[in-house]
Parts: structure tokens; sequence; C-alpha cells
């Protein structure tokens, strides 16, 4: 009896305990992670953009990882629990370094991951709500608004690790500066035929189902949008960016 609690009570077993409960509840905690994230329609939410299909193209999917990711965190932790109960390394600093350092990494590799999401869903939902705006510089907005979400999220996860991100706040505020200046001058004809449009929209010089004559092009309102008419005349359709409406003037054709 006497060797039994000698046995229990050596480092090297409270250890080797200690590391197989980790295991045990960071196995448990990633599956209840991952229910959780599918009960909450994750899946739906991050479908179809490229860090998904990334993901599904090695055999696993966003979820799975956010889950293995909460399962690692715990067995790191269990790992250097048992390290130090069976005193493998009598560095008390060492210690007190590490057991900082892992949460930190935690949150930092967490807000990647969930940036890449935001920044892919993103540039998604910007691609589809432009889709019908026939301007060529409107193609690099999406791109933009990716970008700028994967600039924020690598300074956050920088930050949380310790490393000093004043300079790269700095090149954030350069950067925003120049994509006011830079997206003035490329994008002055979007600006303006949104601009158009609002004024278009606001006040109706004409609507759905009316004929007018824009320039060279003639035919009957099909849609009106913030940055487009749509005219259709026969067989063939019309897309007007807004701004040549007020270039090119109105004429309501009557009958």
């Amino acid at each position: 009896m006497v060797e039994w609690q000698t046995l229990i009570n050596e480092p090297a077993v409270i250890a080797a305990a200690v590391l197989a409960l980790g295991l045990v509840v960071g196995y448990l905690v990633g599956r209840l992670n991952e229910e959780l994230l599918q009960a909450s329609g994750v899946p739906e939410a991050v479908e179809g953009t490229p860090f998904e299909r990334t993901a599904q193209s090695i055999g696993t999917s966003t979820v799975e990882i956010v889950a293995r990711l909460s399962s690692w965190f715990i067995y790191g932790i269990a790992v250097l629990t048992a390290i130090h109960i069976a005193q493998l390394l009598d560095t008390e600093a060492f210690w007190l370094r590490v057991t900082s350092f892992i949460p930190q990494l935690f949150i930092a590799v967490l807000v990647l991951i969930i940036g890449f999401i935001i920044a892919d869903k993103a540039e998604l939902i910007v691609s589809e709500y432009l889709r019908g705006v026939k301007l060529p510089e409107v193609s690099v907005i999406p791109k933009l608004v990716k970008y700028s979400v994967l600039y924020v999220t690598l300074i956050i996860a920088l930050g949380q690790v310790g490393v000093h991100v004043v300079a790269l706040l700095i090149l954030l505020t350069v950067y925003a500066v120049g994509i006011v200046i830079v997206g003035t001058v490329a994008f002055k004809d979007f600006l303006v035929s949104s601009a158009a449009g609002i004024y278009l929209l606001l006040n109706q010089p004409y609507g759905i189902g009316d004929e007018i004559r824009i320039g060279d092009q003639t035919g009957i309102v099909q849609e009106v949008d913030l940055f487009v008419t749509k005219i259709e005349d026969d067989s063939e359709e019309y897309i007007v960016p807004n701004r040549k409406v007020f270039e090119n003037g109105i004429v309501r054709m009557r009958d």
C-alpha cells in the first residue's frame, strides 16, 4: 500500500495523469466546439470563400480547423503543465514566459483565421453587390476590401504576440490616406456616376417603362440603380453609366 502511495506521489506519474487528462479534455472540447459552430450556421456563412475551399482541398473545413485549434491549445497547456510537474525544466522564468505566451499565440492564430474568413466573405459580398456595375474600376474594389481587412487582421495578430505595431499602424494610416487620394483620382467616374445615381433615384426624371434617349442610345428604361441606367431597344440592351446621363442629357420620347 505504501509503495502504491509513493508511486502515485511521484512527479512523473502525476505528470502522466495530467497529460492524459489534458488529451481527453482537449478532444472533448474540440468536438463540442465543432458541434456548436455547426449549430450556429458557420459552415453556411463561410461556404464559397477561398479559405473554405483551401481547407476542403486538404480534407478538412473551417469549422474543423477552429475546433482543432481549441483542442491544440488545451493539449499545449497539458504538455507544459506535465513538463513542469515532472520537473523536466527547472527554470521558473521560462515557465512563466511560456504560459503567458501560449494564450496570446492561440488568440493571434484565431484572429488570423477569422480575419481570412471575414476578408474572403467581404470580397464575395462586395463582388456580388457590384456585379451589375459596368465600370472597369469597380473590379478593384473587392480585392481592396479583402486586403484591407487582412492588413488590419495582421496588425491585431502581431499585437497579440507582443510585436510592436507602431510602424505598421503608421503604414496603415499612410495606406488609408493613399487609398483616399488614389481612389479619388482612379474612381472619379465611379464617384460621379454614383452621385448622379443618387440624384436620379431621388428626383426620378424617368422611370421603368419610359422611352428615353441618352446620347445616341434610345430605348425603354429597364432598370435604374446607383451607378447605371439600363435601357432596351428591340433585342439590344444598353447599360449607360449615370454620369453620361448628365453629360449627354435626357430626351423623353412621347407617342
